[in-house]
């Protein structure tokens, strides 16, 4: 078996109860209450799909794809308007985006997406003392 070669774009909405999720170009649907479970039942759907093909997926080929107003919904912790201080954009313009007022361009896209895994990373790289 050999390891599929490039990303799988799975588009993803928020559900009332959980996730829905569509794997672009490889007609795999799944649902899941968590981004742990979604992972999981993205993969073995995918692998299922692969398996005549000789070939598997791990959760490094999956490419998860948020509209950026579910994302903040999803992700309450975040809050938009210091997001959009941090990375130099208009708070109101943020605000508009994330409430689906305004359509972001792929530039502005970029650039909330750089902020935000910036944030990650910093997070990601913390300790606490005792």
């Amino acid at each position: 078996m050999k390891k599929l070669k490039g990303k799988i774009n799975v588009k993803v909405e928020k559900t009332s109860d959980g996730f829905s999720a569509y794997a672009e170009n490889y007609d795999v649907f799944t649902t899941a209450s968590n981004s742990t479970e979604l992972y999981s039942n993205l993969i073995e759907a995918l692998n299922l799909l692969l398996e005549d093909a000789e070939q598997f997926v791990t959760k490094n080929e999956l490419q998860l794809q948020f509209d950026l107003k579910q994302f903040f919904q999803h992700y309450s912790v975040l809050n938009a308007v210091v997001l959009a201080e941090r990375i130099g954009m208009n708070p109101t313009l943020l605000s508009q985006y994330v409430r689906g007022k305004k359509v972001p361009s792929k530039k502005q896209l970029s650039r909330i997406m750089s902020g935000i895994n910036e944030i990650g990373k910093e997070l990601s790289d913390l300790n606490f003392t005792d």
